[in-house]
């Protein structure tokens, strides 16, 4: 067994990138504190072909430095646009047709291996504050609230591992990556 060169990894360059069919799923940060987090949410939606992310909010936007050293240049591949306020961004992907998903624990949230997205359907999945999670307003404006299950003493997952997560069984279950 040996590793695989650049070559054979057989990767798309960024125009291929910008050229080919996206996954039917936009990402939406409320509020991320950390600009690690913002890099690895690009960095993470380059490698599932992520439509958008929006960043809101607090959430840094490129170019920075500490946003650069995780995402490692997938801010040049996946398309962003800030907006000042997560709801607005809800809003505008609701009137466009997405259904809202926000990942965060809550009384009457959807475990994630139950969550069942439509073949043909168009989401947007919102994650929020390191500390504070995915704002009130945003969760009542939600068609979906789901939660990944958790054995461990903690209550939560850092927000990069939780993208991670929840974007790969969201194009796993939309057929989009064949496993």
């Amino acid at each position: 067994m040996r590793k695989l060169n650049m070559e054979e990894l057989g990767r798309l360059s960024v125009k291929e990138f910008k050229d080919v069919k996206k996954s039917p799923i936009v990402i939406v940060l409320d509020n991320v504190r950390s600009l690690n987090n913002v890099g690895s949410a690009f960095r993470t939606s380059d490698a599932f072909l992520i439509e958008k992310i929006y960043l809101c909010g607090i959430t840094g936007t490129p170019p920075h430095k500490e946003i650069q050293k995780t995402a490692l240049g997938a801010t040049e591949s996946v398309g962003w646009e800030y907006l000042p306020t997560t709801l607005e961004a809800i809003y505008r992907l609701k009137d466009s047709g997405y259904q809202i998903c926000s990942f965060e624990q809550v009384d009457q949230s959807i475990m994630l291996d139950n969550f069942v997205p439509e073949v043909n359907g168009k989401y947007a999945m919102v994650f929020g504050n390191e500390v504070f999670g995915v704002e009130q307003e945003v969760i009542e404006n939600s068609h979906h609230v789901i939660e990944i299950p958790q054995l461990g003493t903690k209550h939560s997952l850092n927000i990069s591992v939780t993208m991670g997560i929840a974007i790969w069984d969201f194009v796993v279950k939309l057929g989009i990556l064949k496993v």
